[in-house]
């Protein structure tokens, strides 16, 4: 009897987390699928002829046995759907197939171009997590003044397109100054612009996002009674404000992650570096089919992954898993 009572309770706790593991690989398979449906169908209803990418693209003269040979090998003859299954059943089994454009992997280019955009994206991240909490700690102590003036560079910046952003900083540090660092090089100089341009916006979004819920931090009891106890402005917020300020924002990091993967095309392409988002742009203009799709699936994952990740950030300042919703906006005293 008493092995039935110690052993019954920790049933139910490992059963919990099973089903929780299963529904996140589950989620993640069908994150992978939708991601193959749709990129499947849309690069096929992109006006063209993907068998001229195989080929060598307009012009380039192909005999017909290539032609033939292309057709047999990548199913082309085949009906759309047939051509899909096909696919998935190759997706399916860890094979994205070969580039009709570069003739090279899938994997082999992903692996090449996917450190590159990892690192400008990372960069971007931190960045804009660091502008954020400076901004929020600001606001703290700086007083009326300077929460006003935060609050509104967040909600400017929240809406700047990057191209924007990436042509004023070019405009303003290579045309202005004459400096070097807007032009891509392989070292951190070249990384500066870029990330600052993924960092601006994705400060405007957290810092934002922090700020909501800070208007519920400074009325709890807690923060009241630190300021009756004497304790400094800064200690205030590192110690007692910012663990709750911040869980919001946690909670919403691997979709704005995700977002700077997104941005990360726009700004591969503008400062000129190598990366996922320049392969995947040059693979949608010469619909490349398996680069396309290879390419969303490990964005995909990586997305996935950053979503377990930020669970771990949340448990970590929150362990009790509490999920207090935001207060409507209203005046602070400070």
């Amino acid at each position: 009897m008493p092995a039935q009572k110690t052993s019954a309770p920790r049933r139910p706790a490992i059963l919990r987390v099973l089903r929780k593991i299963a529904g996140r690989l589950g989620g993640a398979l069908l994150v992978i699928w939708a991601v193959v449906t749709v990129t499947f169908i849309a690069v096929r209803a992109v006006p063209g002829d993907p068998l001229q990418a195989v080929l060598g693209g307009p012009g380039s003269n192909a005999s017909e046995e290539a032609v033939a040979a292309a057709i047999e090998q990548y199913g082309f003859d085949l009906p759309l759907w047939q051509q899909y299954l096909r696919y998935l059943a190759q997706v399916a089994s860890g094979n994205l197939g070969d580039s009709y454009s570069l003739r090279a992997p899938v994997t082999q280019i992903i692996g090449e171009q996917l450190p590159a955009t990892l690192t400008l994206a990372l960069a971007g991240f931190f960045a804009g997590w660091l502008l954020a909490l400076v901004l929020a700690w600001w606001s703290v102590v700086g007083g009326r003044g300077a929460w006003a003036i935060a609050s509104g560079f967040e909600a400017v910046a929240s809406i700047l397109p990057q191209f924007w952003i990436a042509t004023v900083l070019i405009a303003i540090f290579a045309v202005g100054f004459g400096l070097p660092v807007a032009v891509s090089q392989p070292g951190p100089a070249g990384l500066v612009l870029p990330a600052i341009t993924l960092a601006i916006p994705a400060a405007g979004f957290l810092g934002q996002t922090i700020r909501e819920r800070m208007l519920d931090t400074l009325e709890q009891p807690f923060v009241i009674a630190a300021r009756a106890r004497g304790i400094s402005t800064s200690q205030l917020f590192f110690k007692h404000i910012l663990r709750h300020a911040a869980l919001p924002a946690v909670s919403v990091s691997a979709w704005q992650f995700g977002n700077l993967i997104s941005g990360a095309v726009v700004v591969e392409t503008i400062f000129a570096r190598q990366g996922l988002g320049r392969a995947l742009l040059q693979a949608v203009l010469d619909r490349d089919v398996p680069l396309v799709c290879g390419t969303l699936i490990a964005v995909a994952v990586v997305y996935i992954v950053m979503t377990i990740l930020t669970e771990l950030g949340e448990y970590l300042l929150d362990p009790r898993g509490s999920r207090a919703q935001t207060s409507s906006a209203r005046e602070v005293l400070i």
